[in-house]
């Protein structure tokens, strides 16, 4: 990377938030909410009560009940997160979806159903292997967390890379290699999701790699500390935000039933570093 990566510190209090405190969205802040597979965290049950019908089905219908799982948790964080945001009880949240930006079909970035009464809003959610990230914004706003890859792995994804971040990749030190692909590809996934495009966008089009002087103008690309396997980055439009709050949700928070509301919600926040 040409530039130094430099810390963007939103509130750094080592407390949780405050019960009942409102969750509130500004121009100039991104709030990254990290969280563990349920049962990762042991105790009582996922509370699901406040997912729909079309969210359990899917919950239920992958091979892997760990994968499921994993899915339950991560859409039972959302909504509940986005009760908090939107003053909404979390079942009664509904989604849409925005404008595809290559064809205008109804498949683009999902949304929060609009209302005259509410700020603009946007938010972002990925899962992958245990892990699962949510990012709200009042700007688009793209987040994506992967499990770092086996070796063989990077070398059949990377094909599909950039050629420039192939080059970096060829010259990475077996070390370091699967870090280093795990931040070219999650930032990636993140800008895709945030224009809306996902992987219906070649991978190799735009560059995300070392040198940030390149990445794609109008947009603000963060690298997210979270495990030391696993990789994350947001994606955000417009300009560096001032506040960038990372957290990892609170694991009673997501067992509970009816803490939608009013409940400790988050443990330490951490960095986030801007690319």
């Amino acid at each position: 990377m040409t530039g130094e990566h430099r810390a963007v510190l939103g509130r750094s209090s080592r407390q949780p938030e405050p019960k009942g405190q409102k969750f509130t969205v500004s121009k100039d802040r991104v709030d990254l909410w990290l969280m563990r597979r349920h049962d990762e965290t042991g105790g009582a049950a996922l509370d699901t009560s406040e997912l729909d019908e079309a969210e359990r089905h899917r919950a239920a219908s992958f091979i892997r009940p760990a994968d499921g799982l994993l899915y339950a948790t991560a859409h039972v964080a959302l909504r509940r997160l986005l009760g908090r945001y939107t003053d909404t009880r979390p079942q009664d949240i509904r989604f849409v979806r925005e404008p595809c930006p290559g064809c205008g079909g109804a498949h683009g970035r999902p949304a929060v159903a609009p209302t005259p009464a509410r700020p603009p809003l946007h938010f972002s959610l990925s899962h992958s292997g245990g892990l699962a990230l949510v990012g709200v914004a009042a700007a688009p706003v793209g987040v994506d967390v992967e499990r770092l890859p086996r070796r063989e792995s990077v070398e059949i994804c990377g094909k599909a890379l950039h050629p420039d971040e192939q080059s970096e990749l060829a010259d990475t030190s077996a070390e370091e290699l699967k870090a280093r692909f795990g931040r070219i590809w999650t930032r990636k996934e993140a800008f895709l999701k945030g224009i809306g495009t996902g992987l219906s966008r070649s991978p190799a089009e735009d560059y995300l790699g070392i040198d940030d002087r390149r990445h794609p103008p109008g947009w603000t690309v963060l690298d997210i500390p979270c495990t030391a396997t696993h990789s994350a980055a947001a994606a955000v439009r417009g300009a560096a935000p001032r506040s960038v709050n990372v957290r990892w949700l609170n694991g009673d928070w997501l067992r509970a039933p009816g803490t939608g509301d009013g409940a400790d919600v988050s443990e330490p926040a951490v960095p986030a570093l801007a690319c």
